[in-house]
């Protein structure tokens, strides 16, 4: 077991300066930074085993073994029964249109599928596409404070509905959401459940057993990974539908929903991803899910502990608007989003950029929430996440920028 500040000896890009100022990256909501042993884990696989699959020599052999390996790697990460319930894909979007298409060959006209205001477009874009063959899409919307309007949702759910897609949490700003719940309301009427957990995955403890739902779809590169999406499926979930593949690919559950080659060494860096994650681990840990599972609960407490150290530090400045939940809240992901009186959100990024701080902007594809925060018109927010990588040194830094900025500004109170 090591301590979670330890890990930053592991990442090599760490160690870049920017105008004399040491970067510090705090953009982990758009992609985390990557340790060594990812990058040596992708590397080793073009040196000794960039072969496809199924052949009958030992670089083939090899291939399949990594594919097997990170379908069980992945398995442990999100607490599947099976490994056979992963599958890969470029990325999350690109599945979960794929997991639209195939549903839209299953739904009827008539049919209702439930979506929310506060996910990022890639939960919202693929259902409504679904519209074109007659199905109708309800929107849940949002409160003022960011967090789902959980009275309408119920409201919205009926014995039409038969797909609710909800997001884990929100990538903009941090909401966590109650998906027993949702669940639970999806099993009142039948209908199938679909988590974007792309945002919650690199900071929180995630059981698709326990929360028994029927796909719950995640980013690698979220999470210290190469770029490549995963989609998990309850067993027996997609046998019912009808995916777009090639005559000759299985029938059957993971491959069905995989098109053409899958990319080999980023699932080798997957399954140094989820170690790495493991790393983390109590000592007395015995299996792989064992370690993952106190890894990512130490991984959170450091995490939360940044977090509150920013939201405190910027609601005692004069002008700022802070967005989301507070982060005092038992469950929330470690992204603070705000805004500054009279300056719009790019040029406060700008300005942290310069300092060699890396933070987003504008709506991180969370389309409609910013819309419904009224921010579209003005560049959106200023979003800031932390990753185990981060240090309090680098908030205060954070802290430090954006209050120069409201003083020479004139912001007021």
């Amino acid at each position: 077991m090591k301590e979670v500040f330890a890990c930053r000896a592991e990442f090599p890009s760490l160690q870049r300066h920017v105008n004399n100022h040491p970067v510090a990256y705090l953009d982990g909501p758009g992609g985390t930074q990557v340790p060594q042993s990812v990058i040596d884990a992708v590397v080793r696989y073009y040196q000794a085993s960039n072969a496809n699959t199924h052949g009958q020599y030992a670089a083939s052999r090899e291939t399949d073994a990594i594919i097997a390996g990170a379908r069980q790697a992945l398995a442990d990460f999100l607490g599947a029964a099976d490994a056979r319930q992963i599958s890969f894909g470029q990325n999350m979007t690109t599945l979960n249109f794929a997991l639209a298409r195939a549903f839209s060959r299953q739904l009827k006209a008539g049919d209702e599928v439930v979506v929310t205001l506060l996910d990022h477009d890639a939960n919202i874009a693929p259902w409504l596409t679904l519209e074109r063959f007659g199905v109708v899409v309800r929107q849940v919307p949002i409160l003022p404070n960011a967090t789902l309007d959980m009275v309408q949702f119920r409201k919205l759910i009926s014995d039409k509905t038969k797909l609710v897609a909800v997001g884990y949490a929100s990538n903009a700003v941090g909401t966590v959401n109650d998906i027993p719940v949702i669940r639970q309301w999806t099993r009142e009427v039948g209908a199938s459940l679909v988590v974007d957990a792309v945002h919650f995955a690199p900071h929180g403890v995630i059981d698709v057993q326990q929360l028994d739902v029927d796909f719950l779809l995640c980013s690698v590169y979220k999470f210290f990974g190469p770029h490549i999406g995963v989609l998990y499926s309850r067993s027996g979930a997609l046998d019912v539908l009808t995916t777009d593949k090639v005559r000759p690919q299985s029938e059957e559950a993971p491959e069905k929903m995989e098109t053409g080659t899958l990319n080999h060494a980023s699932l080798a860096g997957a399954i140094a991803a989820v170690d790495f994650i493991a790393s983390f681990g109590d000592s007395s840990a015995i299996t792989r899910r064992e370690k993952i599972v106190s890894g990512m609960r130490r991984i959170y407490a450091y995490e939360h502990s940044l977090t509150q150290h920013l939201y405190d530090g910027l609601k005692g400045m004069p002008g700022i608007t802070l967005h989301g939940p507070a982060v005092e809240d038992s469950l929330r992901a470690p992204t603070v989003s705000f805004t500054v009186d009279g300056i719009t959100a790019d040029k406060v990024a700008l300005q942290l950029g310069d300092e060699g701080i890396y933070v987003w902007d504008g709506d991180f594809y969370a389309w409609e929430l910013v819309r419904q925060l009224g921010l579209a018109e003005v560049g959106g927010l200023v979003r800031v996440g932390m990753a185990p990588y981060n240090t309090e040194e680098e908030v205060d830094r954070v802290l430090e920028v954006v209050a120069n900025l409201v003083t020479t500004q004139g912001v007021r109170s």
